[in-house]
């Protein structure tokens, strides 16, 4: 009889001593999948269990329920993990909890349900966000206009805008583009689209899908954005009721002194830019530094902010990274004149010695944006046409990692933040 109860306590202890948590590693060092270990987290997350993300421990670890499934997932899509028992974990997150460490482990509920505002079909550039999503294995829905102004934004948690002019402008590619096939063929759907849903201009459609976006921000959504997609939103905003296009655009001249007319108080995160008038010019206005940037590709790199796990979670969740030095790439919109950022506005990522800021975030209403300049974090400078990015190549990019710490973003416990 005893020799059997030390059998059964042997057994209890084995049991108790077991692991019971899969740690995703996020360092530099311990993680060989930096991109797919979001991807994991999220289909952890559609299975319905939580997972609790680790501010500041280990570049933003994930720590996972344990479960056979899980593990034979991990090393089906190459991604680092440790199992850790129940012991450990309990010392890891007292750890975690303490006033002393800048640490924090926040809660994630659900995976959200994300959309990717793009035109249906192929185009000449491809997008980071739709390329980092397909590498990593997060579900998405492409939505355009016609949804958009359907209120189908209400069926989703995360939007994501994609490589996108909201002035009605056709991205300013005139001058270089105007004769090529794909830009006279994009121009005719673009036009044709405006049509059917009863305008007659495309501006004035895209001013009403950026209204309705601006809405869908300011009910609670998750808006991210990156490249022309950032400042021309905010134009359009800005330039509601205004005519800022050119007869090459809209079949009419522009209308006098409309620079005047901008009202900056409906931006979410610009002030005080000045449009540029021509159309032979591939800018939008003087929030983007792209021309007046004096810095070689070697030098070009941008510090990300760091941020109170406890008292920031938001930004602090957003940086989240292996390195805190990130390279600087290059788009149409690349990088933002800090003067002409709201004082509401955090700056994220920046360039100090350059004056620029490269990643930023604010809140409107309910809801909460960000901003990513440049077109894709591993490509330092694409141009139309050319090979879209290989990201098999840069499982561990940290200009990436930017990028899916929003889509994780929303599904954060929600709490109340402190101010």
């Amino acid at each position: 009889m005893t020799r059997l109860l030390s059998v059964v306590f042997l057994l209890l202890f084995s049991i108790n001593a077991a692991a019971s948590y899969i740690l995703i590693p996020m360092d530099a060092e311990g993680q060989k999948e930096h991109l797919k270990a979001y991807g994991l987290t999220y289909w952890t997350l559609e299975k319905q269990a939580k997972v609790k993300w680790l501010l500041n421990y280990r570049g933003g670890s994930f720590l996972l329920p344990d479960s056979e499934e899980i593990r034979k997932e991990c090393q089906i899509r190459g991604i680092s993990f440790e199992v850790i028992s129940d012991g450990k974990t309990e010392q890891l997150l007292t750890e975690i909890s303490s006033p002393s460490r800048n640490m924090e482990a926040v809660i994630l509920e659900k995976a959200p349900r994300v959309a990717v505002y793009s035109p249906k079909g192929n185009l000449p550039w491809d997008d980071a966000v739709t390329m980092v999503l397909t590498y990593a294995e997060i579900p998405y829905t492409v939505i355009y206009d016609e949804e958009v102004l359907e209120d189908q934004l209400l069926l989703y948690d995360w939007l994501h805008l994609h490589h996108e002019d909201f002035t009605g402008q056709y991205g300013k590619f005139y001058r270089a583009y105007r004769a090529a096939p794909w830009y006279i063929q994009e121009k005719k759907k673009a036009e044709a689209l405006a049509a059917k849903l009863g305008y007659e201009k495309v501006s004035e459609a895209k001013r009403d899908v950026a209204l309705k976006i601006r809405d869908y921000v300011i009910g609670g959504g998750f808006m991210f954005a990156m490249c022309s997609a950032t400042d021309s939103f905010d134009i359009a905003l800005a330039a509601e009721g205004v005519d800022i296009c050119e007869p090459m655009f809209d079949g009419d001249p522009s209308e006098p002194g409309y620079q005047s007319k901008i009202d900056y108080n409906r931006t979410f995160a610009f002030k005080d830019f000045t449009l540029e008038r021509s159309p032979m010019v591939y800018e939008f206005s003087s929030i983007d530094m792209t021309t007046k940037r004096r810095i070689s590709k070697e030098r070009d790199y941008f510090t990300l902010m760091d941020y109170s796990a406890k008292w920031d979670a938001i930004p602090c969740m957003l940086v989240q990274n292996h390195t805190a030095l990130v390279k600087g790439f290059m788009g149409q919109t690349t990088s933002y004149k800090r003067e002409q950022i709201k004082s509401n506005v955090l700056i994220m990522g920046e360039n100090k010695s350059n004056g620029e800021a490269r990643y930023i975030h604010g809140i409107k209403g309910k809801g909460f944006y960000t901003f990513y300049g440049g077109h894709d974090p591993e490509d330092y400078q694409h141009r139309v046409g050319d090979a879209k990015t290989e990201l098999e190549l840069h499982p561990n990019s940290p200009g990436y990692r930017l990028i899916l710490n929003n889509v994780l973003f929303p599904a954060a416990k929600k709490k109340k933040q402190k101010t």
